[in-house]
């Protein structure tokens, strides 16, 4: 096979439910798509750089053939729990992916990053992350700044299993007859999960209790337009979306301060993941929270997902156009000793 596409890079982000991978090439943008089901195990040395190097290999050589691309110089990785459970993989994974694809320039950033700059690429603002969990990332382009994505035992306030988790103490509540009950919810919470006496020994026992609660979500959704109960759960959620925006949330961008002048910059603030597909039960108290706490930001749509994310951050690498701040646990850029010189191996064959 001709290699007519040039060095390229490949791109990629690593969740909860497996790895999502992109190859490209700089001027022609991305050129061929993968996924794996499986997500990245994670154990005593915390996220597991032999089991991402067992399913990227393959799937980055299988990607790179098809797009015509003999050699990969520049890898983003974008991987879910890095910022706390990443140093096995910031410590290994950059030589790896040296030996086995020959790539020089690696960047591995956490999930929320790539998220962020997915949805606003390289602009100041904050982005609020809301799926079965929640996190808001922020920078004026000096350093980032997070809060909360603390998982569901300890935070992820807002998220869909902190909504999920409301709404059920909600439905128990009003099978016991207690103030702040709901009727609603408790109907729904049978229909979906059987006797209200019998959640807690569904519940409790689950590994995948998070994502359990969570399905709970759409429902007070779908409950907010008539039930009040639900309609406050999601105005609490929206409350503690935007304190974790407003933590992180830069008032400027650079240039501000005495004497900025017309060189402050607006911050953004974007809103990215599943989440927010529930719409305007969660939306419009979130646009109110956000006028209140942040009314210097502009709200604007999100430009991408973290996948984007990592596909901008790996041109960006690959064009020495790259100007995000690093940070030791969220953004590292390495090249492998001896990068410069390593020569690639034929991804074609």
């Amino acid at each position: 096979m001709s290699s007519s596409a040039g060095p390229g890079f490949v791109a990629v982000d690593s969740g909860g439910s497996g790895l999502r991978v992109v190859v490209g090439a700089v001027g022609r943008g991305p050129l061929a798509r993968g996924a794996s089901g499986e997500p990245v195990r994670t154990g005593a040395r915390g996220i597991d750089p032999g089991h991402l190097m067992e399913q990227l290999v393959p799937m980055a050589r299988g990607l790179a053939a098809e797009a015509g691309i003999g050699r990969l110089d520049t890898a983003a990785v974008g991987a879910a729990g890095l910022a706390s459970l990443g140093d096995a993989l910031r410590a290994e994974l950059p030589g790896a992916l040296t030996r086995e694809l020959g790539v020089r320039r690696v960047a591995l950033a956490a999930d929320a990053v790539t998220a962020y700059v997915g949805a606003l690429g390289s602009r100041p603002g904050a982005v609020i992350a809301a799926g079965t969990g929640l996190i808001a990332v922020g920078t004026d382009l000096t350093g980032w700044r997070r809060a909360d994505g603390w998982g569901h035992l300890l935070g992820d306030c807002g998220g869909g299993a902190w909504i999920g988790r409301a709404g059920l103490e909600a439905a128990l509540r009003a099978h016991d007859g207690r103030d702040g009950g709901s009727s609603r919810l408790l109907e729904c919470a049978e229909e979906m999960f059987g006797p209200a006496a019998a959640l807690p020994g569904h519940l409790y026992p689950r590994t995948d209790r998070p994502a359990v609660l969570a399905s709970f979500a759409p429902r007070v959704a779908e409950c907010a337009a008539d039930d009040a109960v639900a309609a406050d759960i999601l105005r609490a959620a929206a409350r503690h979306m935007v304190d974790s925006a407003a933590a992180v949330c830069p008032e400027t961008g650079p240039g501000s301060g005495a004497g900025a002048g017309s060189g402050s910059v607006e911050p953004l603030v974007a809103l990215t993941g599943g989440l927010f597909n529930m719409g305007d039960p969660l939306l419009v108290p979130l646009g109110e929270e956000l006028a209140k706490r942040l009314p210097r930001a502009r709200r604007v749509t999100a430009e991408g997902n973290p996948l984007h994310g990592a596909v901008r951050i790996a041109t960006d690498l690959a064009t020495g156009s790259f100007t995000l701040p690093s940070d030791e646990k969220m953004l590292c850029v390495t090249s492998p000793a001896g990068g410069g010189g390593i020569a690639a191996p034929d991804v074609g064959t």
